[in-house]
């Protein structure tokens, strides 16, 4: 990387979570991962994040530029030398930023892929649609602001936004088969709030060949807003085994 951090505000975060069988995520983690579980449930969702002012921390937020960009992930464990660490697992990266997707590691770890995304945003009520320029992803949602969490995996907002800041270390799929990028993501405040979700697609949640009939639920959704935020480089993690190449469907 360039740097070994970004300086950004968080516009909007829109997290969309999934309640999963264990099996079926684990066929798609990288054999460093296991599921990290809830209730016995896996959780795996779609990041939406629109950052603003994205820039080399420590530059001012003049310089900084606006982004798009859509997140899959994993909630996962794994044991090191400390001992057993949490975070999530990001299969794929997509962006509207030519900048971002260019650039690769060397500004935001981690592979991005191009997208084109429909963005419509009026109060509480978010729209979003991506496309991946390659053709190999699409999504949509529309959600709308509550105060009402629902879901079986949390019982309060409190209990999920807890989970997803301890959860704030992230890996991602880079252009070599075994090699992760690692990425913290550090923020003073994790308001939120809940979301109905009246559609969401995914042809990566809703594929069952992946994810066969039954196995993956969604489950709820939260929004954050305007989040001074600060993505620290954690460096690279390689592994070594058949199953670090189980993602041919996200790349």
């Amino acid at each position: 990387m360039l740097t070994n951090a970004v300086d950004c505000t968080i516009e909007r975060r829109l997290l969309v979570n999934y309640r999963i069988d264990p099996a079926a995520v684990m066929r798609q983690l990288p054999s460093h991962f296991r599921p990290q579980l809830v209730s016995g449930w896996a959780v795996g969702g779609v990041c939406f994040i629109r950052l603003g002012g994205l820039r080399p921390a420590h530059f001012p937020s003049v310089v900084g530029m606006k982004t798009e960009n859509v997140a899959h992930r994993f909630a996962v464990e794994w044991d090191d030398d400390q001992g057993t660490q949490v975070g999530v697992f990001i299969p794929r990266r997509d962006t509207n930023s030519r900048i971002t997707a260019l650039a690769g590691d060397r500004l935001f770890p981690g592979l991005h892929h191009l997208a084109r995304f429909t963005v419509q945003e009026h109060g509480a009520d978010i729209r979003i649609g991506v496309a991946s320029r390659d053709g190999t992803l699409g999504l949509s949602v529309a959600a709308h602001e509550t105060t009402s969490l629902g879901g079986e995996l949390f019982d309060s907002l409190e209990d999920a936004v807890a989970f997803f800041r301890r959860g704030s270390l992230g890996y991602s799929a880079s252009e070599v088969t075994d090699r992760f990028m690692g990425v913290r993501l550090e923020s003073q405040r994790w308001d939120a709030r809940p979301v109905t979700v009246e559609h969401m697609a995914s042809t990566m949640f809703d594929n069952t060949s992946v994810f066969p009939k039954g196995s993956c639920t969604f489950d709820f959704g939260i929004v954050m807003r305007n989040l001074t935020a600060r993505w620290q480089n954690q460096g690279t993690l390689h592994t070594h085994s058949e199953r670090s190449a189980v993602t041919p469907i996200y790349r």
